[in-house]
């Protein structure tokens, strides 16, 4: 069962009981909500594939786009689960709009959870680059088993692209925001990988264990209260990096703010909080080509 919490608020938290733990558990499986990505899905999976996802849980919010015909014919029967997921959901009582995303979150570890050693919840544009080793069970031993992961985000900007450039994500951005643990509303945050047997509270951007409560450990294993994650002394990127490939193009990053947001019905406050958020980034970029490395010494083929 899960509650909800905060009447006035969007859904930021739900409380659940732990999944209980399947015979043979193993691997690392990712989450994601999904919607028309067809440009760019194939690459995401092929890539977090070749670096150890066994198991994709994918929640489409009402792609027309073919991007679940196109990841039929990238993952087999037993990589991928497609749930479908109407995200717009409001509280009755007070109209607020309630976040699909952590309700989808909670279902997946509910519901699937206790098959794995570890669940990954991302986004299509957020990438988990292993810094040692070649796989993500290679990085999270950097974690000493600690079953709630924080991976700040590392912002990727245009990189000087206008338009849609020809090659991968992954290649063709090389320009991110220089300090990830800055204090800015929209781009300091967190992404998480945990032991879904332990979880006892799941938001967006953190969770919550029985074992460990509210503490958290960065990529090296050192742990931290939630709400104090955000110190300069909890950032590590040495074994594991998020790479959040937020604006992209010129262009691109055009079609998105048009599109809105799945949580906001105003298109105009969106697209100043997405104006905001790019103008931050491009006034304080440093070149990180650690993922072009990466691939390029792995020899991980993308498209």
């Amino acid at each position: 069962m899960f509650g909800l919490k905060g009447k006035r608020h969007l859904t930021r938290e739900l409380g659940i009981t732990p999944p209980v733990p399947e015979p043979g558990r193993h691997g690392i499986a990712l989450v994601a909500c999904v919607k028309n990505e067809v440009r760019y899905i194939e690459e995401w999976v092929r890539f977090h594939k070749a670096v150890g996802v066994c198991h994709f849980h994918l929640y489409d919010d009402g792609s027309t786009d073919g991007t679940f015909d196109l990841l039929r014919n990238v993952l087999s029967q037993d990589e991928l689960t497609v749930i479908p997921w109407k995200m717009r959901m409001r509280d009755e009582g007070c109209g607020e709009h309630l976040n699909g995303q952590t309700i989808a979150f909670a279902h997946a570890i509910l519901n699937f959870g206790g098959r794995y050693d570890r669940m990954a919840f991302i986004d299509v544009d957020e990438f988990l680059l292993p810094k040692k080793g070649r796989t993500l069970q290679d990085a999270l031993r950097g974690a000493e088993g600690f079953p709630n992961v924080s991976l700040p985000w590392h912002m990727f900007g245009h990189s000087g692209h206008v338009e849609r450039p020809a090659g991968p994500v992954c290649l063709e951005y090389t320009m991110r925001v220089a300090d990830p643990l800055r204090q800015h509303l929209d781009a300091s945050n967190f992404k998480c990988i945990v032991d879904p047997v332990e979880v006892t509270k799941v938001a967006v951007h953190h969770f919550q264990t029985r074992s460990h409560g509210d503490r958290t450990s960065n990529d090296a294993g050192k742990t931290f209260a939630k709400k104090h994650r955000k110190a300069a002394d909890f950032y590590s990127a040495e074994f594991l990096q998020l790479n959040h490939y937020y604006a992209k193009s010129v262009q691109e990053l055009k079609e998105k703010t048009e599109r809105g947001w799945s949580f906001d019905s105003s298109i105009d406050k969106y697209r100043t909080k997405v104006s905001a958020t790019i103008k931050y980034i491009e006034d304080n970029v440093v070149e990180d080509r650690s993922m072009v490395d990466f691939i390029r010494n792995s020899g991980i083929t993308l498209i």
